[in-house]
Protein backbone atom coordinates (compact mmCIF):
# COMPACT_ATOMS: atom_id res chain seq x y z
CA UNK A 1 0.00 0.00 0.00
CA UNK A 2 1.22 3.52 -0.76
CA UNK A 3 0.28 6.60 1.24
CA UNK A 4 0.97 10.01 -0.32
CA UNK A 5 1.17 13.27 1.59
CA UNK A 6 0.78 16.64 -0.08
CA UNK A 7 2.98 19.66 0.39
CA UNK A 8 6.23 18.08 -0.78
CA UNK A 9 6.43 15.61 2.09
CA UNK A 10 7.81 12.23 1.06
CA UNK A 11 5.47 9.36 0.32
CA UNK A 12 5.65 6.04 2.14
CA UNK A 13 5.62 2.50 0.88
CA UNK A 14 4.26 0.09 3.45
CA UNK A 15 5.39 -3.50 3.02
CA UNK A 16 4.27 -5.85 5.76
CA UNK A 17 4.76 -4.13 9.08
CA UNK A 18 7.66 -1.89 8.01
CA UNK A 19 7.44 1.54 6.37
CA UNK A 20 10.27 2.98 4.29
CA UNK A 21 10.45 6.62 3.23
CA UNK A 22 10.36 7.25 -0.52
CA UNK A 23 12.82 9.95 -1.67
CA UNK A 24 11.25 13.09 -3.09
CA UNK A 25 13.47 12.83 -6.18
CA UNK A 26 15.21 9.82 -7.67
CA UNK A 27 18.26 9.76 -9.90
CA UNK A 28 20.31 7.05 -11.57
CA UNK A 29 23.94 7.92 -12.30
CA UNK A 30 25.66 6.14 -15.20
CA UNK A 31 29.43 6.23 -14.85
CA UNK A 32 30.13 6.46 -18.59
CA UNK A 33 28.91 8.08 -21.79
CA UNK A 34 25.30 7.54 -22.91
CA UNK A 35 24.67 4.36 -24.86
CA UNK A 36 26.70 1.84 -22.88
CA UNK A 37 25.88 -0.80 -20.30
CA UNK A 38 25.59 1.63 -17.39
CA UNK A 39 23.17 3.74 -19.40
CA UNK A 40 21.13 0.62 -20.25
CA UNK A 41 20.94 -0.24 -16.55
CA UNK A 42 19.71 3.22 -15.61
CA UNK A 43 17.20 3.25 -18.47
CA UNK A 44 15.89 -0.15 -17.47
CA UNK A 45 15.28 1.09 -13.94
CA UNK A 46 13.95 4.51 -14.95
CA UNK A 47 11.59 3.24 -17.64
CA UNK A 48 10.25 0.46 -15.42
CA UNK A 49 9.60 2.78 -12.49
CA UNK A 50 7.76 5.20 -14.76
CA UNK A 51 5.71 2.47 -16.45
CA UNK A 52 4.62 0.95 -13.14
CA UNK A 53 4.07 4.30 -11.36
CA UNK A 54 5.91 2.93 -8.34
CA UNK A 55 7.59 6.30 -7.84
CA UNK A 56 5.65 9.55 -7.75
CA UNK A 57 7.85 11.34 -10.31
CA UNK A 58 10.12 10.24 -13.19
CA UNK A 59 13.65 9.15 -12.37
CA UNK A 60 16.41 11.35 -13.79
CA UNK A 61 19.30 9.68 -15.61
CA UNK A 62 22.65 11.50 -15.46
CA UNK A 63 26.16 10.69 -16.69
CA UNK A 64 29.67 10.95 -15.28
CA UNK A 65 32.33 9.55 -17.57
CA UNK A 66 35.71 8.31 -16.37
CA UNK A 67 37.53 5.12 -15.50
CA UNK A 68 34.64 2.82 -16.48
CA UNK A 69 32.71 3.86 -13.37
CA UNK A 70 35.66 4.85 -11.17
CA UNK A 71 34.97 8.60 -11.29
CA UNK A 72 31.30 8.08 -10.41
CA UNK A 73 32.23 5.70 -7.57
CA UNK A 74 34.62 8.22 -6.04
CA UNK A 75 32.13 11.06 -6.58
CA UNK A 76 29.35 9.30 -4.71
CA UNK A 77 31.56 8.23 -1.81
CA UNK A 78 33.25 11.60 -1.46
CA UNK A 79 30.54 14.08 -2.45
CA UNK A 80 27.09 12.48 -2.17
CA UNK A 81 27.49 9.70 0.40
CA UNK A 82 24.10 10.24 2.07
CA UNK A 83 21.88 11.15 -0.90
CA UNK A 84 18.77 8.94 -0.42
CA UNK A 85 17.47 9.40 -3.95
CA UNK A 86 20.66 8.55 -5.83
CA UNK A 87 21.49 5.09 -7.16
CA UNK A 88 24.50 4.35 -9.35
CA UNK A 89 24.75 1.75 -12.11
CA UNK A 90 27.30 -1.02 -11.65
CA UNK A 91 28.16 -4.37 -13.19
CA UNK A 92 30.33 -7.41 -12.63
CA UNK A 93 32.91 -5.38 -14.57
CA UNK A 94 32.89 -2.95 -11.64
CA UNK A 95 33.71 -5.83 -9.30
CA UNK A 96 36.56 -6.85 -11.59
CA UNK A 97 38.02 -3.32 -11.58
CA UNK A 98 37.66 -3.12 -7.80
CA UNK A 99 39.53 -6.42 -7.53
CA UNK A 100 42.37 -4.89 -9.56
CA UNK A 101 42.30 -1.72 -7.40
CA UNK A 102 41.37 0.50 -10.33
CA UNK A 103 38.83 2.56 -8.37
CA UNK A 104 41.50 4.40 -6.41
CA UNK A 105 41.64 4.17 -2.64
CA UNK A 106 38.09 2.84 -2.25
CA UNK A 107 37.25 -0.85 -2.23
CA UNK A 108 33.98 -2.81 -2.53
CA UNK A 109 33.03 -1.96 1.08
CA UNK A 110 32.89 1.79 0.37
CA UNK A 111 29.25 1.79 -0.86
CA UNK A 112 25.97 0.00 -0.11
CA UNK A 113 25.05 -2.53 -2.79
CA UNK A 114 21.28 -2.47 -3.42
CA UNK A 115 20.49 -5.14 -5.99
CA UNK A 116 20.86 -6.64 -9.44
CA UNK A 117 18.48 -5.82 -12.27
CA UNK A 118 19.40 -8.74 -14.51
CA UNK A 119 22.34 -10.55 -16.00
CA UNK A 120 23.93 -11.60 -19.24
CA UNK A 121 26.29 -14.59 -19.31
CA UNK A 122 29.72 -15.24 -20.71
CA UNK A 123 30.03 -17.49 -23.75
CA UNK A 124 32.80 -19.05 -25.82
CA UNK A 125 32.21 -19.24 -29.57
CA UNK A 126 33.95 -20.34 -32.74
CA UNK A 127 33.25 -19.79 -36.44
CA UNK A 128 30.32 -21.65 -37.96
CA UNK A 129 32.64 -23.76 -40.12
CA UNK A 130 35.15 -24.50 -37.35
CA UNK A 131 36.09 -28.19 -37.05
CA UNK A 132 35.83 -27.76 -33.27
CA UNK A 133 32.38 -28.81 -32.11
CA UNK A 134 32.54 -28.75 -28.30
CA UNK A 135 34.26 -26.82 -25.54
CA UNK A 136 35.98 -30.00 -24.34
CA UNK A 137 37.45 -30.47 -27.81
CA UNK A 138 38.48 -26.81 -27.98
CA UNK A 139 40.41 -27.05 -24.72
CA UNK A 140 42.25 -30.16 -25.92
CA UNK A 141 43.12 -28.64 -29.29
CA UNK A 142 44.15 -25.33 -27.75
CA UNK A 143 46.48 -27.15 -25.36
CA UNK A 144 48.19 -28.83 -28.30
CA UNK A 145 48.81 -25.59 -30.20
CA UNK A 146 48.09 -22.34 -28.29
CA UNK A 147 49.79 -20.23 -30.96
CA UNK A 148 47.35 -21.53 -33.55
CA UNK A 149 44.31 -20.15 -31.77
CA UNK A 150 43.97 -16.38 -31.73
CA UNK A 151 41.36 -15.35 -29.17
CA UNK A 152 39.37 -12.12 -29.42
CA UNK A 153 37.45 -10.23 -26.75
CA UNK A 154 35.82 -6.87 -26.22
CA UNK A 155 38.35 -5.32 -23.89
CA UNK A 156 42.03 -5.05 -23.04
CA UNK A 157 44.17 -7.33 -20.90
CA UNK A 158 42.45 -7.77 -17.53
CA UNK A 159 38.93 -7.20 -18.89
CA UNK A 160 36.10 -9.67 -18.40
CA UNK A 161 36.50 -11.09 -21.92
CA UNK A 162 40.25 -11.43 -21.40
CA UNK A 163 39.54 -13.32 -18.18
CA UNK A 164 37.18 -15.71 -20.00
CA UNK A 165 39.86 -16.31 -22.63
CA UNK A 166 42.45 -16.87 -19.91
CA UNK A 167 40.29 -19.62 -18.42
CA UNK A 168 40.36 -21.47 -21.75
CA UNK A 169 44.14 -21.12 -21.95
CA UNK A 170 44.58 -22.26 -18.36
CA UNK A 171 42.26 -25.25 -18.87
CA UNK A 172 44.39 -26.22 -21.88
CA UNK A 173 47.53 -26.10 -19.78
CA UNK A 174 48.84 -22.91 -21.43
CA UNK A 175 50.10 -19.68 -19.87
CA UNK A 176 47.33 -17.03 -20.15
CA UNK A 177 49.98 -14.28 -20.38
CA UNK A 178 51.19 -15.83 -23.63
CA UNK A 179 47.79 -15.98 -25.32
CA UNK A 180 47.37 -14.57 -28.80
CA UNK A 181 44.72 -12.18 -27.58
CA UNK A 182 43.10 -9.53 -29.77
CA UNK A 183 41.67 -6.65 -27.72
CA UNK A 184 38.73 -5.38 -29.79
CA UNK A 185 36.26 -2.55 -29.36
CA UNK A 186 33.14 -4.30 -28.17
CA UNK A 187 31.14 -7.41 -29.00
CA UNK A 188 30.31 -6.35 -32.55
CA UNK A 189 33.99 -6.14 -33.47
CA UNK A 190 34.61 -9.55 -31.88
CA UNK A 191 31.91 -11.35 -33.85
CA UNK A 192 32.99 -9.62 -37.08
CA UNK A 193 36.58 -10.74 -36.52
CA UNK A 194 35.42 -14.30 -35.83
CA UNK A 195 33.30 -14.48 -38.97
CA UNK A 196 36.17 -13.00 -41.00
CA UNK A 197 38.63 -15.61 -39.80
CA UNK A 198 40.87 -13.10 -38.02
CA UNK A 199 40.43 -14.92 -34.71
CA UNK A 200 39.67 -18.58 -33.98
CA UNK A 201 37.93 -18.16 -30.62
CA UNK A 202 35.56 -15.45 -29.39
CA UNK A 203 35.06 -14.66 -25.72
CA UNK A 204 31.94 -12.57 -25.19
CA UNK A 205 28.40 -12.37 -23.89
CA UNK A 206 25.30 -14.37 -24.77
CA UNK A 207 23.28 -11.31 -25.77
CA UNK A 208 25.94 -10.30 -28.31
CA UNK A 209 26.13 -13.69 -30.01
CA UNK A 210 22.85 -15.56 -29.74
CA UNK A 211 21.19 -14.02 -32.82
CA UNK A 212 24.27 -14.69 -34.95
CA UNK A 213 24.32 -18.26 -33.69
CA UNK A 214 20.64 -18.66 -34.58
CA UNK A 215 21.45 -17.35 -38.07
CA UNK A 216 24.23 -19.93 -38.46
CA UNK A 217 27.01 -17.33 -38.60
CA UNK A 218 28.93 -18.67 -35.58
CA UNK A 219 28.76 -21.55 -33.11
CA UNK A 220 28.43 -21.03 -29.36
CA UNK A 221 30.23 -23.89 -27.62
CA UNK A 222 29.19 -23.15 -24.03
CA UNK A 223 27.48 -20.63 -21.81
CA UNK A 224 28.92 -19.71 -18.42
CA UNK A 225 25.69 -20.04 -16.45
CA UNK A 226 24.61 -22.33 -13.62
CA UNK A 227 21.87 -23.83 -15.76
CA UNK A 228 21.12 -23.80 -19.46
CA UNK A 229 19.56 -20.57 -20.66
CA UNK A 230 16.12 -20.40 -22.30
CA UNK A 231 15.27 -20.13 -25.98
CA UNK A 232 17.86 -21.01 -28.59
CA UNK A 233 20.54 -21.43 -25.93
CA UNK A 234 18.61 -24.27 -24.27
CA UNK A 235 20.45 -26.51 -26.73
CA UNK A 236 23.89 -25.15 -25.77
CA UNK A 237 25.63 -26.82 -22.79
CA UNK A 238 26.97 -24.90 -19.84
CA UNK A 239 30.72 -24.65 -19.33
CA UNK A 240 30.29 -26.86 -16.26
CA UNK A 241 28.69 -29.56 -18.38
CA UNK A 242 31.77 -29.38 -20.61
CA UNK A 243 34.15 -29.81 -17.70
CA UNK A 244 35.14 -26.17 -17.13
CA UNK A 245 34.06 -25.31 -13.59
CA UNK A 246 33.22 -21.66 -14.11
CA UNK A 247 30.08 -19.53 -13.94
CA UNK A 248 30.36 -16.01 -15.32
CA UNK A 249 27.24 -13.89 -14.93
CA UNK A 250 27.61 -10.33 -16.20
CA UNK A 251 25.21 -8.86 -13.68
CA UNK A 252 23.92 -5.32 -13.84
CA UNK A 253 22.75 -3.58 -10.71
CA UNK A 254 22.90 -0.45 -8.56
CA UNK A 255 24.45 0.83 -5.36
CA UNK A 256 23.91 3.84 -3.07
CA UNK A 257 26.28 5.98 -1.02
CA UNK A 258 27.88 4.67 2.18
CA UNK A 259 25.98 7.01 4.51
CA UNK A 260 22.49 6.39 3.13
CA UNK A 261 20.28 5.44 6.08
CA UNK A 262 18.99 1.92 6.63
CA UNK A 263 15.44 3.13 6.00
CA UNK A 264 16.35 4.66 2.63
CA UNK A 265 18.51 1.69 1.66
CA UNK A 266 15.69 -0.72 2.52
CA UNK A 267 13.25 1.37 0.50
CA UNK A 268 15.41 0.84 -2.59
CA UNK A 269 15.78 -2.88 -1.92
CA UNK A 270 12.05 -3.40 -1.48
CA UNK A 271 11.25 -1.17 -4.46
CA UNK A 272 13.48 -3.31 -6.70
CA UNK A 273 11.86 -6.44 -5.30
CA UNK A 274 8.40 -5.11 -6.10
CA UNK A 275 9.48 -3.79 -9.50
CA UNK A 276 11.01 -7.06 -10.67
CA UNK A 277 7.70 -8.87 -10.17
CA UNK A 278 5.95 -6.66 -12.76
CA UNK A 279 5.39 -7.45 -16.42
CA UNK A 280 6.62 -3.96 -17.34
CA UNK A 281 10.01 -4.63 -15.81
CA UNK A 282 10.31 -8.05 -17.43
CA UNK A 283 9.61 -6.54 -20.87
CA UNK A 284 12.26 -3.85 -20.34
CA UNK A 285 14.73 -6.48 -19.11
CA UNK A 286 14.17 -8.74 -22.12
CA UNK A 287 14.46 -5.82 -24.53
CA UNK A 288 18.00 -5.25 -23.24
CA UNK A 289 19.05 -8.88 -23.67
CA UNK A 290 19.18 -9.54 -19.94
CA UNK A 291 18.10 -12.67 -18.10
CA UNK A 292 16.42 -12.71 -14.67
CA UNK A 293 18.96 -12.57 -11.87
CA UNK A 294 17.63 -12.43 -8.32
CA UNK A 295 20.05 -10.84 -5.90
CA UNK A 296 18.93 -8.05 -3.56
CA UNK A 297 20.03 -6.39 -0.35
CA UNK A 298 22.31 -8.49 1.85
CA UNK A 299 22.44 -11.26 -0.78
CA UNK A 300 23.64 -8.81 -3.42
CA UNK A 301 26.21 -7.28 -1.08
CA UNK A 302 27.55 -10.78 -0.41
CA UNK A 303 27.56 -11.54 -4.14
CA UNK A 304 29.63 -8.45 -4.96
CA UNK A 305 32.16 -9.16 -2.21
CA UNK A 306 32.50 -12.78 -3.29
CA UNK A 307 32.95 -11.71 -6.92
CA UNK A 308 35.69 -9.26 -5.99
CA UNK A 309 37.45 -11.99 -4.02
CA UNK A 310 37.11 -14.45 -6.92
CA UNK A 311 38.38 -11.88 -9.43
CA UNK A 312 41.40 -11.15 -7.24
CA UNK A 313 42.26 -14.85 -7.33
CA UNK A 314 41.77 -15.06 -11.09
CA UNK A 315 43.84 -11.93 -11.67
CA UNK A 316 46.66 -13.27 -9.50
CA UNK A 317 46.61 -16.65 -11.23
CA UNK A 318 46.65 -14.91 -14.62
CA UNK A 319 49.68 -12.88 -13.60
CA UNK A 320 47.98 -9.49 -13.59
Amino acid sequence: MKLKFVGGVAAFVILGSTAFAQPEKTECLAGAKPGGGFDATCRLLSNSLQATKITASPMAVTYMEGGVGAVAYNHVVGTRPADPGLVVAASSGSALLLAQKKFGSYDETAVRWVGALGADYGVIAVAADSPVKTLKELIVEYGKNPAGFAIGGGGAVGSQDWMKAALIAKAGGADPKKMRYAALEGGGAVTTALQGGHIKIAAGDASEMVKLAEAGKLRILAVMSEKRLPGYLANVPTAKEEGLDIVWPIWRGVYVGPKVSDADYNWWVETLRKLQATSEFKKEQEARGLYPYESLGADYDKQVREDVKRFKTLATEAGL
